[in-house]
């Protein structure tokens, strides 16, 4: 599989540079990026791992012909493999999470604390399942919270797949056509420092809407 360009990404360590994860990969790579899109939605132990940069330079690699599966073929699968990974991860929370936070002298896992995971999403679900998918870490745990947090199965994997879709395809789509400009090709460094940033601004916007939104809260009191 041929480079698209080279880099020296200053975002970790080299074997988590997408760019060598897809060319490692080689003919595997669609593969490899489904279980690791599956592992970062869905199981806890994936929190670290580059989704949205990873997602931006499949974009890319299609793009430069180095990934030969059709852009909506690679864009589908791996918004199955989003929607797996947060179903599997509200599964687990659903079923384990009740265990695990019964323990009412635990500083961290208090049943009171699945009482307030339940409250957040009662306030915020619909919204925090689909803008938790665009920001690294959240995306891995908010899904078994939301399991934890009992919140109702249907509605969860609704917000679930609207979510996986506009991340999974968004990003990826994103990639593809900006991956057609020099100017991104020679780049990717910044472009990918770029795209980690933004994806905490969703959780800026939330709580700036919080901080405006408390002073009212505490008044009505």
């Amino acid at each position: 599989m041929t480079p698209l360009a080279t880099t020296t990404l200053a975002l970790g360590p080299e074997w988590l540079k997408p760019d060598t994860i897809i060319e490692w990969l080689g003919p595997w790579a669609l593969v490899g990026l489904a279980l690791i899109v599956f592992a970062e939605c869905g199981l806890l132990l994936g929190f670290f791992l580059p989704g949205d940069s990873l997602l931006f330079t499949a974009g890319l690699f299609v793009a430069s012909g180095a990934i030969r599966t059709p852009l909506w073929l690679t864009c589908l699968i791996l918004i199955v493999a989003a929607f797996a990974g947060n179903a599997t991860g509200y599964a687990i929370g659903r079923k384990a999470g009740p265990a695990i936070f019964d323990k009412p002298k635990s500083r961290l896992f208090k049943p009171s604390h699945v009482a307030k995971t339940q409250e957040f999403f009662d306030k915020y679900g619909n919204r925090a399942i689909v803008l938790g998918r665009f920001v690294p870490v959240v995306r891995t745990f908010i899904t078994v919270m939301a399991g934890v947090g009992q919140m109702e199965a249907k509605r969860y994997l609704t917000y679930s797949l609207i979510g996986g879709v506009a991340w999974a395809a968004g990003v990826t789509v994103l990639g593809y056509f900006l991956g057609q400009f020099d100017v991104v090709k020679n780049n990717i460094e910044l472009m990918l420092i770029l795209i980690v940033l933004l994806s905490v601004v969703p959780i800026i916007i939330e709580i700036l809407r919080a901080r405006r939104d408390r002073p009212k809260g505490a008044h009505a009191r």
